[in-house]
């Protein structure tokens, strides 16, 4: 299998969409990161569910408590992603976990980390550890070369230029204050923090938190290098349920296409 990691998936602009593992069980959430992967997906977030992921808005947090009631692990999850990596149809695009500290403290960061590397896990997303403190992970995640994802929120301000500098992977970019979750507009100047970015890294950067039309995606891929979405593909796939993957391939599809 020949991987490609994350700078390399980079080379157009990236559609990354989310999805909350064990959300309807485990092995539909395979079906779905195959799904998305098929139709145009450049890298994909896992979302391993926590009982209080204080990042997310209602719809996110919702497809946590689902995910956790079906008593989903995360060796579960771990399995799944081997799965996905092996076989004749394995995925090669990247993959990464989006989680919380306390997943990766109650795990062991040690074997987290080394069990991400044997599965083959690109990156990770921690959204409550501020930068300043992500050096508890910033070691070991080099050791098992898992990139450890920064995020740049609004109120970011004199601190952009310092997070842009050590990027890893590529820059979450947090599109407006407060958790995520569908919006029907982005007044955030986000023009002026990617350009602060682009004066300290090559790093690429992606925008997320409250984009769901391809208007939106296609807006967003004018100002940085991807567009990451996730509520609105968890609203399908509570709608849709068993007939959820050919809704959630076209608007994968619908939106790589309006980033390109």
């Amino acid at each position: 299998m020949n991987k490609i990691t994350i700078a390399q998936a980079f080379t157009k602009k990236a559609f990354i969409p989310f999805i909350t593992a064990g959300d309807q069980g485990i092995t539909t959430t395979e079906k779905y990161i195959r799904t998305m992967a098929k139709a145009g997906a450049t890298l994909i977030e896992i979302g391993i569910p926590f009982s209080d992921p204080v990042a997310e808005g209602p719809v996110i947090q919702a497809a946590s408590e689902r995910a956790l009631s079906t008593g989903v692990t995360t060796d579960d999850i771990f399995e799944m992603v081997r799965r996905l990596r092996t076989g004749t149809d394995a995925l090669t695009i990247p993959l990464v976990f989006m989680t919380y500290a306390n997943v990766v403290f109650s795990y062991g960061p040690e074997k987290f980390f080394a069990k991400c590397k044997e599965i083959g896990i690109d990156g990770i997303i921690l959204p409550d550890i501020p930068f300043e403190e992500r050096n508890e992970f910033l070691e070991i995640s080099k050791k098992y070369n898992i990139d450890l994802i920064s995020l740049i929120a609004p109120t970011s301000d004199d601190r952009i230029a310092m997070i842009a500098k050590e990027a890893k992977g590529f820059l979450y970019i947090v599109s407006s204050l407060g958790v995520t979750g569908t919006r029907s507009e982005i007044t955030t100047d986000l023009n002026s923090i990617v350009k602060i970015v682009r004066e300290n890294t090559d790093i690429p950067c992606a925008i997320g938190f409250g984009i769901s039309t391809p208007e939106q995606a296609k807006d967003m891929s004018q100002i940085a290098d991807g567009v990451i979405v996730g509520s609105a593909i968890i609203k399908l796939l509570k709608q849709y349920k068993t007939k959820a993957p050919s809704y959630i391939g076209a608007y994968v599809k619908e939106m790589k296409d309006a980033v390109l």
